[in-house]
């Protein structure tokens, strides 16, 4: 199986604070990787590295077969992106601001509106395509950034907390298309909190701790048990057991008795 991702020794330093350790890991083609990891871990970073919106402070990073380094602006016309905290010209309508993004990734304007549309529609917000931004909810924001990703039908998927504000309904819609894009031989690296989706969603598990590389693999590899959760594989990874014990401090604090 090709791999489509590679990182080799990635090392990110802010100041006097090392981020990134070393981290090395692959990612083959036709997959979903759930990348997991506590607040702080470098999630966020790694992504930015692997986008070039961030610079390692050392190591190598190779998408589809080429360097980010000699090949960025070639390969991000084959990526979509959806970050955790995104910037979106709100005095924008849909229409404009995705009719820009699929211009900005090589489509004709009319066809980024003509798909624009269509894909707003089908997830119930086709009446607000010429509507600002600024009117939009949470969720309907975070629809037009999955859009967004999606308009150029791109080989590899980066989404960052992808379900933030979403409803229910289209929560389930998103699971599905990820499966079917998966099923196409598109892959897509899943950052999230929302460790059921990721258990429910990938084909395989990659766990950052304190910028390292703690496991990498099927959720039934590294549970070895069919009982145990993302949740609970997650807190033995981490050496988190005071769930408990701190929200009992919580009530205590609080006086419930």
């Amino acid at each position: 199986m090709t791999d489509v991702l590679t990182l080799t020794n990635i090392a990110k330093h802010f100041e006097n604070h090392q981020v990134l350790k070393n981290v090395t890991f692959s990612v083959p083609a036709g997959q979903i990787v759930g990348y997991i990891g506590q607040n702080g871990a470098g999630k966020s970073t790694t992504l930015k590295i692997i986008l070039g919106l961030e610079q390692a402070s050392d190591g190598e990073v190779t998408i589809l077969g080429q360097s980010l380094k000699d090949n960025r602006d070639a390969l991000m016309q084959r990526i979509g992106y959806v970050p955790e905290n995104a910037d979106i010209f709100e005095a924008l309508t849909a229409n404009e601001y995705l009719s820009f993004i699929g211009q900005l990734y090589g489509l004709t304007e009319s066809d980024a509106r003509y798909k624009a549309q269509q894909l707003l529609t089908i997830l119930g917000n086709g009446a607000s395509f010429n509507k600002p931004i600024s009117s939009f909810s949470k969720g309907m924001r975070q629809s037009v950034l999955i859009i967004a990703s999606l308009l150029h039908n791109p080989e590899l998927l980066f989404w960052d907390e992808p379900l933030n504000g979403l409803d229910a309904n289209t929560v389930l819609i998103i699971e599905e298309v990820l499966a079917k894009l998966r099923d196409q031989g598109k892959t897509i690296f899943y950052s999230s909190h929302i460790l059921d989706v990721v258990q429910a969603v990938s084909d395989q598990i990659l766990l950052l701790n304190d910028g390292r590389v703690a496991a990498q693999g099927t959720f039934a590899d590294l549970s070895h048990n069919s009982d145990t959760s993302l949740q609970q594989l997650f807190n033995d990874m981490t050496g988190f057991k005071e769930h408990g014990e701190k929200a009992q401090a919580i009530i205590d604090v609080l006086g419930v008795s």
